[in-house]
């Protein structure tokens, strides 16, 4: 995911409730559409007690769009519903990333 534009990252951040099935079945269909998205770059994604999801996008228009797609938005539903406990979005702009690698 290496650029050298601008671009921004949405932040999801989570604790589940009791009830999480059909989670991971949606949780795999929404990367998989989101994948599909104009403006989507990439995602990462971890899971213990706390959820954190990160995906990245090329403008706020792109976040909007994937905001407001029809199955997201019914996957936004039933995560309020019954998966989730707690979450939190954050929408960052990302201005410069280095990384470090130790072959």
């Amino acid at each position: 995911m290496k650029t050298d534009k601008t671009y921004y990252a949405v932040i999801f951040t989570s604790t589940h409730s009791e009830n999480t099935e059909g989670y991971t079945e949606m949780a795999d269909l929404m990367e998989t559409l989101a994948k599909q998205q104009q403006g989507f770059i990439g995602i990462e994604s971890a899971r213990s007690e706390l959820g954190i999801t990160v995906s990245y996008w090329d403008s706020l228009d792109a976040i909007k769009s994937w905001k407001l797609q029809t199955d997201h938005l019914a996957a936004q539903r039933k995560g309020r519903q019954d998966w989730y406990s707690w979450y939190k979005v954050r929408i960052c702009k990302v201005e410069r990333e280095y990384e470090f690698e130790n072959k």
